[in-house]
Protein backbone atom coordinates (compact mmCIF):
# COMPACT_ATOMS: atom_id res chain seq x y z
CA UNK A 1 0.00 0.00 0.00
CA UNK A 2 1.53 3.33 -1.10
CA UNK A 3 1.96 5.81 1.74
CA UNK A 4 4.58 8.20 0.37
CA UNK A 5 2.65 11.32 -0.65
CA UNK A 6 0.88 12.54 2.49
CA UNK A 7 -1.62 15.37 2.17
CA UNK A 8 -1.21 17.61 5.19
CA UNK A 9 -4.32 19.52 6.18
CA UNK A 10 -3.40 20.61 9.69
CA UNK A 11 -0.06 22.28 10.40
CA UNK A 12 1.03 23.14 13.97
CA UNK A 13 2.59 26.46 14.88
CA UNK A 14 4.32 25.07 17.97
CA UNK A 15 5.75 21.65 18.78
CA UNK A 16 4.10 21.56 22.18
CA UNK A 17 0.71 22.88 23.14
CA UNK A 18 -0.47 23.69 26.65
CA UNK A 19 -4.12 22.99 27.44
CA UNK A 20 -6.00 24.43 30.37
CA UNK A 21 -9.68 24.61 31.18
CA UNK A 22 -12.70 22.40 31.73
CA UNK A 23 -12.14 20.07 28.80
CA UNK A 24 -8.38 19.55 28.71
CA UNK A 25 -5.45 20.17 31.00
CA UNK A 26 -1.80 19.43 30.44
CA UNK A 27 0.64 19.33 27.57
CA UNK A 28 0.72 17.50 24.24
CA UNK A 29 3.68 17.74 21.85
CA UNK A 30 4.04 17.05 18.15
CA UNK A 31 7.50 15.56 18.75
CA UNK A 32 6.61 13.77 21.98
CA UNK A 33 8.00 10.36 20.93
CA UNK A 34 10.78 11.65 18.69
CA UNK A 35 13.50 10.23 20.94
CA UNK A 36 11.65 7.68 23.08
CA UNK A 37 9.93 5.84 20.20
CA UNK A 38 11.16 7.19 16.86
CA UNK A 39 9.57 4.42 14.76
CA UNK A 40 6.11 4.77 16.32
CA UNK A 41 4.36 6.15 13.24
CA UNK A 42 5.79 3.39 11.05
CA UNK A 43 4.75 0.66 13.48
CA UNK A 44 1.21 2.02 13.73
CA UNK A 45 0.99 2.55 9.98
CA UNK A 46 2.05 -1.01 9.23
CA UNK A 47 -0.43 -2.43 11.74
CA UNK A 48 -3.31 -0.42 10.31
CA UNK A 49 -2.33 -1.27 6.74
CA UNK A 50 -2.42 -4.96 7.56
CA UNK A 51 -5.84 -4.65 9.19
CA UNK A 52 -7.36 -2.68 6.31
CA UNK A 53 -5.87 -5.01 3.72
CA UNK A 54 -7.73 -7.78 5.53
CA UNK A 55 -10.97 -5.76 5.87
CA UNK A 56 -11.52 -2.27 4.43
CA UNK A 57 -14.42 -1.71 6.81
CA UNK A 58 -11.92 -1.58 9.70
CA UNK A 59 -11.14 2.07 8.91
CA UNK A 60 -14.67 3.07 9.86
CA UNK A 61 -14.62 0.79 12.91
CA UNK A 62 -11.45 2.43 14.25
CA UNK A 63 -12.89 5.89 13.65
CA UNK A 64 -16.03 4.99 15.60
CA UNK A 65 -13.96 3.45 18.39
CA UNK A 66 -11.95 6.66 18.79
CA UNK A 67 -15.09 8.82 18.72
CA UNK A 68 -16.81 6.70 21.38
CA UNK A 69 -13.67 6.75 23.51
CA UNK A 70 -13.24 10.53 23.46
CA UNK A 71 -16.87 11.22 24.37
CA UNK A 72 -16.56 9.25 27.63
CA UNK A 73 -13.89 10.28 30.15
CA UNK A 74 -12.03 12.02 27.33
CA UNK A 75 -9.51 10.41 24.95
CA UNK A 76 -8.02 8.07 27.54
CA UNK A 77 -8.53 4.63 25.93
CA UNK A 78 -11.19 3.78 28.53
CA UNK A 79 -13.25 2.08 25.81
CA UNK A 80 -10.47 -0.49 25.39
CA UNK A 81 -10.69 -1.70 29.00
CA UNK A 82 -12.34 -5.01 29.75
CA UNK A 83 -14.84 -5.08 32.61
CA UNK A 84 -13.28 -5.79 36.00
CA UNK A 85 -14.29 -6.24 39.61
CA UNK A 86 -13.65 -2.52 40.07
CA UNK A 87 -15.77 -1.06 37.26
CA UNK A 88 -18.21 -1.89 34.49
CA UNK A 89 -16.51 -1.44 31.15
CA UNK A 90 -17.78 0.65 28.26
CA UNK A 91 -17.70 -2.22 25.77
CA UNK A 92 -21.08 -3.46 26.96
CA UNK A 93 -22.75 -0.04 26.97
CA UNK A 94 -25.66 0.16 24.55
CA UNK A 95 -23.83 2.28 21.90
CA UNK A 96 -20.95 -0.25 21.86
CA UNK A 97 -22.52 -3.63 22.59
CA UNK A 98 -22.05 -6.04 19.69
CA UNK A 99 -21.04 -3.14 17.44
CA UNK A 100 -17.76 -1.57 18.63
CA UNK A 101 -14.89 -3.18 16.73
CA UNK A 102 -11.16 -2.89 16.22
CA UNK A 103 -9.97 -3.93 19.67
CA UNK A 104 -7.80 -6.72 18.26
CA UNK A 105 -6.19 -4.30 15.81
CA UNK A 106 -5.16 -1.97 18.62
CA UNK A 107 -3.96 -4.97 20.68
CA UNK A 108 -1.71 -6.11 17.84
CA UNK A 109 -0.26 -2.63 17.28
CA UNK A 110 0.28 -2.17 21.00
CA UNK A 111 2.18 -5.48 21.17
CA UNK A 112 4.47 -4.34 18.35
CA UNK A 113 4.99 -0.94 19.98
CA UNK A 114 5.81 -2.58 23.32
CA UNK A 115 8.51 -4.67 21.65
CA UNK A 116 10.11 -1.56 20.20
CA UNK A 117 9.44 0.92 23.02
CA UNK A 118 8.40 -0.80 26.27
CA UNK A 119 6.11 1.13 28.63
CA UNK A 120 6.45 4.30 26.56
CA UNK A 121 3.43 4.84 24.29
CA UNK A 122 -0.10 5.00 25.65
CA UNK A 123 -3.01 3.06 24.21
CA UNK A 124 -4.79 6.42 23.86
CA UNK A 125 -2.07 7.74 21.56
CA UNK A 126 -1.96 4.49 19.59
CA UNK A 127 -5.71 4.61 18.96
CA UNK A 128 -5.50 8.28 17.98
CA UNK A 129 -2.68 7.61 15.51
CA UNK A 130 -4.32 4.46 14.14
CA UNK A 131 -7.45 6.38 13.18
CA UNK A 132 -5.44 9.04 11.36
CA UNK A 133 -3.61 6.36 9.37
CA UNK A 134 -6.82 4.43 8.66
CA UNK A 135 -8.66 7.44 7.26
CA UNK A 136 -5.72 8.32 5.04
CA UNK A 137 -5.48 4.79 3.71
CA UNK A 138 -9.07 4.84 2.46
CA UNK A 139 -8.70 8.17 0.67
CA UNK A 140 -9.16 10.70 3.44
CA UNK A 141 -6.96 13.56 4.65
CA UNK A 142 -3.80 13.29 6.73
CA UNK A 143 -3.45 15.56 9.75
CA UNK A 144 -0.67 16.22 12.22
CA UNK A 145 -1.32 15.10 15.79
CA UNK A 146 0.12 16.24 19.10
CA UNK A 147 1.03 13.29 21.31
CA UNK A 148 1.47 12.64 25.02
CA UNK A 149 -1.90 11.30 26.12
CA UNK A 150 -1.91 8.88 29.00
CA UNK A 151 -4.32 6.04 29.67
CA UNK A 152 -7.22 6.21 32.08
CA UNK A 153 -7.46 3.97 35.13
CA UNK A 154 -11.14 3.21 34.86
CA UNK A 155 -14.10 2.98 32.48
CA UNK A 156 -17.69 4.14 32.86
CA UNK A 157 -20.56 2.20 31.30
CA UNK A 158 -23.17 4.63 32.61
CA UNK A 159 -21.39 7.62 31.08
CA UNK A 160 -21.10 5.77 27.77
CA UNK A 161 -24.85 5.19 27.74
CA UNK A 162 -25.52 8.83 28.52
CA UNK A 163 -22.85 10.82 26.70
CA UNK A 164 -22.28 9.14 23.34
CA UNK A 165 -24.57 10.72 20.71
CA UNK A 166 -27.27 8.37 19.44
CA UNK A 167 -28.73 8.13 15.92
CA UNK A 168 -32.16 8.13 17.56
CA UNK A 169 -31.68 11.58 19.12
CA UNK A 170 -32.78 14.90 17.62
CA UNK A 171 -30.09 17.23 16.32
CA UNK A 172 -30.57 19.53 19.31
CA UNK A 173 -29.58 16.76 21.73
CA UNK A 174 -26.63 15.63 19.63
CA UNK A 175 -25.37 19.20 19.39
CA UNK A 176 -25.66 19.59 23.16
CA UNK A 177 -23.49 16.51 23.67
CA UNK A 178 -20.88 17.92 21.30
CA UNK A 179 -20.83 21.34 22.95
CA UNK A 180 -20.51 19.71 26.38
CA UNK A 181 -17.16 18.37 25.13
CA UNK A 182 -15.97 21.72 23.81
CA UNK A 183 -16.99 21.04 20.22
CA UNK A 184 -19.27 23.18 18.05
CA UNK A 185 -22.20 22.81 15.69
CA UNK A 186 -19.72 22.98 12.81
CA UNK A 187 -17.87 20.03 14.35
CA UNK A 188 -21.16 18.11 14.39
CA UNK A 189 -21.51 18.54 10.63
CA UNK A 190 -17.83 17.92 9.90
CA UNK A 191 -17.43 14.81 12.04
CA UNK A 192 -20.74 13.40 10.81
CA UNK A 193 -18.98 13.35 7.45
CA UNK A 194 -17.11 10.34 8.79
CA UNK A 195 -20.24 8.43 7.80
CA UNK A 196 -18.93 8.51 4.26
CA UNK A 197 -17.46 5.12 5.21
CA UNK A 198 -18.77 2.27 7.30
CA UNK A 199 -22.01 0.45 7.91
CA UNK A 200 -24.96 0.77 10.27
CA UNK A 201 -26.92 -2.05 11.85
CA UNK A 202 -30.55 -2.17 10.79
CA UNK A 203 -31.74 -1.54 14.34
CA UNK A 204 -30.34 2.00 14.11
CA UNK A 205 -32.61 3.08 11.25
CA UNK A 206 -35.27 0.38 10.69
CA UNK A 207 -38.01 2.52 12.21
CA UNK A 208 -37.67 4.78 9.15
CA UNK A 209 -38.45 1.91 6.80
CA UNK A 210 -41.81 0.63 7.99
CA UNK A 211 -43.39 2.57 10.85
CA UNK A 212 -41.90 6.04 11.01
CA UNK A 213 -43.08 7.94 14.08
CA UNK A 214 -45.85 5.36 14.56
CA UNK A 215 -47.51 6.30 11.28
CA UNK A 216 -47.48 2.79 9.88
CA UNK A 217 -45.61 4.12 6.83
CA UNK A 218 -41.97 4.72 5.89
CA UNK A 219 -40.25 8.05 6.44
CA UNK A 220 -41.58 10.15 3.54
CA UNK A 221 -38.28 12.03 3.24
CA UNK A 222 -36.32 8.86 2.43
CA UNK A 223 -35.45 8.47 -1.24
CA UNK A 224 -37.66 5.77 -2.78
CA UNK A 225 -34.82 3.76 -4.33
CA UNK A 226 -32.83 3.86 -1.08
CA UNK A 227 -35.95 2.81 0.82
CA UNK A 228 -36.41 -0.24 -1.38
CA UNK A 229 -32.76 -1.20 -1.03
CA UNK A 230 -32.79 -0.85 2.74
CA UNK A 231 -36.02 -2.81 3.08
CA UNK A 232 -34.36 -5.71 1.26
CA UNK A 233 -31.40 -5.61 3.63
CA UNK A 234 -33.57 -5.04 6.70
CA UNK A 235 -36.90 -6.87 6.34
CA UNK A 236 -39.53 -6.03 8.93
CA UNK A 237 -38.62 -8.80 11.34
CA UNK A 238 -36.58 -8.93 14.53
CA UNK A 239 -33.84 -11.19 13.21
CA UNK A 240 -32.76 -8.50 10.73
CA UNK A 241 -31.75 -6.02 13.43
CA UNK A 242 -28.05 -6.84 13.21
CA UNK A 243 -27.91 -6.87 9.41
CA UNK A 244 -25.75 -4.05 8.07
CA UNK A 245 -26.24 -1.44 5.37
CA UNK A 246 -23.59 0.97 4.06
CA UNK A 247 -23.93 4.52 5.31
CA UNK A 248 -22.79 5.73 1.90
CA UNK A 249 -23.94 3.31 -0.79
CA UNK A 250 -22.30 5.38 -3.56
CA UNK A 251 -18.62 5.22 -2.45
CA UNK A 252 -18.88 2.79 0.44
CA UNK A 253 -15.18 2.12 1.01
CA UNK A 254 -13.73 5.51 0.08
CA UNK A 255 -13.46 8.51 2.38
CA UNK A 256 -14.77 11.49 0.41
CA UNK A 257 -17.46 14.16 0.56
CA UNK A 258 -20.21 12.14 -1.19
CA UNK A 259 -21.92 11.82 2.22
CA UNK A 260 -23.06 15.43 1.88
CA UNK A 261 -24.40 14.90 -1.64
CA UNK A 262 -26.32 11.94 -0.27
CA UNK A 263 -27.99 14.14 2.34
CA UNK A 264 -29.00 16.66 -0.32
CA UNK A 265 -30.56 13.79 -2.29
CA UNK A 266 -32.38 12.33 0.76
CA UNK A 267 -29.98 9.39 0.77
CA UNK A 268 -29.04 9.69 4.45
CA UNK A 269 -29.47 6.31 6.11
CA UNK A 270 -29.56 7.49 9.72
CA UNK A 271 -32.30 9.88 10.73
CA UNK A 272 -29.71 11.89 12.69
CA UNK A 273 -27.68 12.34 9.49
CA UNK A 274 -30.60 13.38 7.31
CA UNK A 275 -31.63 15.86 10.01
CA UNK A 276 -28.59 17.97 9.11
CA UNK A 277 -30.29 19.14 5.93
CA UNK A 278 -33.47 20.18 7.73
CA UNK A 279 -31.84 22.75 9.99
CA UNK A 280 -30.79 25.98 8.26
CA UNK A 281 -27.63 26.30 10.34
CA UNK A 282 -26.34 22.85 9.43
CA UNK A 283 -27.85 22.69 5.92
CA UNK A 284 -25.64 25.56 4.78
CA UNK A 285 -22.56 23.61 5.89
CA UNK A 286 -23.82 20.45 4.17
CA UNK A 287 -24.13 22.39 0.91
CA UNK A 288 -20.71 23.96 1.41
CA UNK A 289 -18.92 20.65 1.99
CA UNK A 290 -20.76 19.09 -0.93
CA UNK A 291 -19.31 21.79 -3.21
CA UNK A 292 -15.83 21.86 -1.71
CA UNK A 293 -14.20 18.47 -1.06
CA UNK A 294 -10.87 20.08 -0.21
CA UNK A 295 -12.48 22.29 2.39
CA UNK A 296 -14.21 19.28 3.94
CA UNK A 297 -10.91 17.37 4.08
CA UNK A 298 -9.21 20.28 5.82
CA UNK A 299 -12.12 20.77 8.23
CA UNK A 300 -12.28 17.06 9.05
CA UNK A 301 -8.62 16.95 9.99
CA UNK A 302 -9.00 20.05 12.17
CA UNK A 303 -12.08 18.67 13.93
CA UNK A 304 -10.37 15.33 14.51
CA UNK A 305 -7.41 17.06 16.16
CA UNK A 306 -9.83 19.07 18.28
CA UNK A 307 -11.75 15.95 19.31
CA UNK A 308 -8.52 14.09 20.11
CA UNK A 309 -7.74 16.68 22.80
CA UNK A 310 -10.96 16.18 24.79
CA UNK A 311 -10.22 15.44 28.44
CA UNK A 312 -6.71 14.16 27.82
CA UNK A 313 -4.60 12.89 30.70
CA UNK A 314 -0.97 14.03 30.57
CA UNK A 315 2.26 14.20 32.57
CA UNK A 316 1.53 12.38 35.88
CA UNK A 317 -2.16 11.62 35.41
CA UNK A 318 -3.25 8.14 34.40
CA UNK A 319 -0.65 5.63 33.24
CA UNK A 320 0.97 3.99 30.22
CA UNK A 321 -0.83 0.65 30.05
CA UNK A 322 1.21 -2.37 29.03
CA UNK A 323 -1.96 -4.15 27.94
CA UNK A 324 -4.72 -1.94 26.54
CA UNK A 325 -7.45 -4.16 27.99
CA UNK A 326 -6.46 -3.86 31.66
CA UNK A 327 -4.90 -1.28 33.95
CA UNK A 328 -1.35 -2.10 34.93
CA UNK A 329 -1.95 -3.31 38.46
CA UNK A 330 -4.34 -5.90 36.99
CA UNK A 331 -2.07 -6.99 34.12
CA UNK A 332 -0.87 -10.56 34.05
CA UNK A 333 2.23 -11.45 32.07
Amino acid sequence: MELISYRLYSVPFFLCILFFGHFVSGQLCYNFYENSCPNLNTIVRNGVASAIANETRMAASLLRLHFHDCFVNGCDASILLDESSEFKGEKNAFPNRNSARGFEVIDAIKADVEKACPSTVSCADILTLAVREAIYMVGGPYWLLPMGRRDGLTANETAANQQIPSPFEPLENITAKFTSKGLTLRDVVVLSGGHTIGFAQCRTFKSRLFDFNNTGNPDPTLDESLLESLQQICPNQADSNTNRAPLDSVTTNRFDNVYYRNLLNNFGVLQSDQALIRDNRTASLVRLFNRAPGLFASAFGASMVKMSKIGVLTVNDGEIRKNCRVVNHASIF
